[in-house]
């Protein structure tokens, strides 16, 4: 075997996409900031039942176990971190009203989402607990789309659904849950046919509500609006009319008029997202990717395994797959003027010292090198000018 080989779907960043990695990871943090969200950096590994969410399969099948060679216990490395901030929120923070947590770091996946994503994803993220109310729905949206406003990707796709309606469908057939996963793909792919090969498993009306929810997707509201077909199509019961209402009230929100590069739909059919989402969702697609760029909504009551149960919305994006599109990661920050990339003698001059420091301070890279390499360098170069350390050389940017 050949050492330098990694496992797929798991890659390096070299330094040139690391530098476009980090200033956008940057740049969403303080993003977030000016929102009032505060970062925390949870643990890569927990006990694998801290990372459990009950009834969300999906995320115990792409978490690594492993044994803890000091209590003998089963660890797990995290899969998502949203549930971690259930936990710190529940357990650790414990206020009340509104928490407002944003987290940047890397997840592990023992099976890939698709063929095309990456097994340690980059998760960037926010959550909001301690309100159950829609606002907090639309400022976790304005907060997802501001983050590609931050990345230069104006021209975006937001797609809305709603769990509570396939629970609503789930609560009424009892044969539902035993065959769910192969539901929801049916779903997700528009399958009818896939959907009829179940008909011994669910009740004829579940079936053929599962095949009305296919064909419901497009503009939310206006004359043919989905919300509209889905008022006809689906059963009248409490809980599918308020999960209509959510959407139609998000879909027609002023938010979206904010943002006139985002086009708005619903797809009723579209439940792509981890199993303990239980309400309003939503994804975010972008030009040149081959999957949504973002993915969250609503996920109540999470936080009851860690001795809390609250109201919680938030969503995530994978780092690295928004690099490889942002226009704009790698222009330089306003508030760094222009950087040079300068070259610098090794000496312990104190004068040189302090020029170093000074450029550094101001935002420029300043690296040392030796005479040689030095005296061939084609830009930016500190030399001794009169007593005094000047730029000499082309000033051209980094």
């Amino acid at each position: 075997m050949t050492a330098w080989i990694l496992p797929d779907q798991i890659s390096d960043l070299l330094p040139e996409e690391a530098r476009v990695f980090e200033r956008l990871r940057r740049r969403l943090t303080d993003l977030y900031a000016s929102y009032g969200y505060r970062l925390f950096v949870p643990p890569l590994v927990e006990y694998a039942e801290s990372l459990r969410v009950a009834g969300a399969d999906d995320l115990e099948r792409r978490t690594f176990k492993l044994t803890d060679a000091a209590s003998g216990r089963m660890l797990g490395l995290r899969a998502d971190i949203t549930p971690q901030a259930a936990r710190v929120d529940a357990h650790l923070l414990g206020g009340v009203g509104l928490s407002r947590l944003c987290y940047a770091g890397p997840v592990v996946h023992s099976q890939a989402a698709n063929l095309l994503a990456h097994r340690e994803p980059f998760q960037v993220g926010c959550e909001l607990f301690g309100h159950a109310g829609l606002e907090a729905d639309l400022e976790i949206q304005e907060l997802a789309l501001a983050s590609l406003d931050a990345a230069g990707l104006s021209s975006v796709h937001l797609d809305l659904t709603d769990r509570g309606i396939f629970l609503a469908l789930r609560e009424q057939d009892p044969g539902l849950p035993r065959v769910e996963g192969r539901v929801l793909a049916a779903l997700q792919w528009k399958d009818k046919t896939a959907l009829r090969a179940l008909q011994a498993d669910l009740r004829p009306e579940t079936l053929s509500l599962c095949e009305a929810l296919v064909s419901l997707y497009g503009p939310a509201t206006g004359p043919g609006g989905v919300i509209a077909r889905a008022r006809a199509a689906l059963p009248q019961t409490d809980a599918i009319a308020a999960s209509l209402d959510r959407l139609q009230a998000v879909a027609s929100s002023a938010l979206f008029a904010r943002h006139p590069g985002c086009q708005v739909t619903v797809d009723l059919a579209d439940l792509d997202g981890w199993d303990y989402h239980n309400g309003i969702m939503f994804s975010i697609s972008c030009p040149g990717a081959s999957d949504a760029i973002v993915r969250g909504g609503r996920y109540d009551g999470v936080g009851a395994a860690f001795g809390r149960a609250r109201p919680a919305t938030g969503f995530s994006l994978e780092l690295r797959s928004l690099c490889a599109l942002a226009a704009h990661a790698t222009e330089a920050d306003p508030a760094a003027g222009d950087p040079l990339s300068i070259a610098a003698p090794w000496s312990d001059d104190s004068g040189l010292l302090a020029r170093v420091a000074e450029l550094r301070g101001k935002g420029h890279v300043v690296s040392y090198l030796p005479r040689g390499d030095l005296l061939a360098f084609d830009g930016p170069r500190l030399e001794a000018v009169s007593g005094r350390w000047e730029l000499v050389g082309p000033q051209r940017k980094d």
